[in-house]
């Protein structure tokens, strides 16, 4: 009988000592570290708003204007540096480069008095990028964060007048950025992400060829929203 019973207590002793490995083994995986480098790919759309016009060097004073709608398609890379602290909160640094495609159209510009038909221009966003700090708290695989720093983008202004024709003008503008997004760690090295922000690229003047005495001042802000596949190391 003793030995029945030895038999039998070893017999379920193996097997609940199977069941635990096998159940130890389905379990899911420790906390996800966000501490380390990574590199990444990023696409998605942006709208903005422009306003372009050109006004006398001597007094500024107003000659035509005009608000331009710019939208489009956006894509480049990205990378950065986080580190996670013991309480789960994540600081980092990252930076992006973005080739986009960004247009818009005034028609017709405006002057003091009103429309003046068929005078119009263009404002074009070619590339753009940003540097910026970051700061998340991270729920294992999942980290919501904001984001900020300094942003600069390469924008054409063309206006179009019926007695000069198109008179184009580019500049690289630098302004801040600010938004926010989520990163999910898909496995150790995957990382996914969707991400907002706002941008405001400043002011710019742009010398006018032909008319010394005239500037193309423009402005520009957008905002944008984006996805991203990164690889950590």
């Amino acid at each position: 009988m003793k030995r029945l019973l030895l038999s039998t207590a070893i017999f379920f002793g193996l097997g609940a000592t199977a069941f635990a490995a096998d159940a130890i083994s389905a379990m899911p995986p420790a906390s996800f570290n966000w501490t380390g480098g990574y590199i990444g790919a990023q696409a998605g759309y942006a709208w903005g708003k422009s306003k372009g016009g050109d006004y006398a060097r001597s007094s500024g004073a107003l000659d035509v204007e005009g608000n331009i709608d710019p939208d489009g398609f956006l894509g480049g890379v990205y990378a950065g540096y986080n580190y996670q602290f013991n309480n789960n909160l994540v600081l980092g640094g990252e930076a992006d480069l973005n080739y986009a495609h960004l247009t818009g159209e005034a028609d017709p510009l405006h002057d003091t008095v009103g429309p003046v038909p068929p005078n119009s221009a263009r404002g074009e966003m070619t590339w753009n990028g940003s540097a910026r700090i970051r700061a998340g708290y991270a729920f294992d695989r999942f980290l919501p964060y904001v984001t900020g720093g300094v942003a600069f983008g390469r924008y054409k202004f063309t206006p179009d007048y019926i007695n000069t024709g198109p008179l184009p003008g580019a500049k690289t503008q630098t302004g801040w950025t600010v938004g926010a997004g989520v990163d999910y760690a898909f496995t150790k090295n995957l990382i996914a992400r969707v991400e907002y922000r706002y941008t405001d690229y400043g002011h710019a003047n742009y010398d006018i060829t032909g008319f010394p005495d005239y500037v193309s001042r423009v402005d520009l802000k957008t905002s944008a929203i984006q996805i991203g596949i990164a690889y950590k190391f």
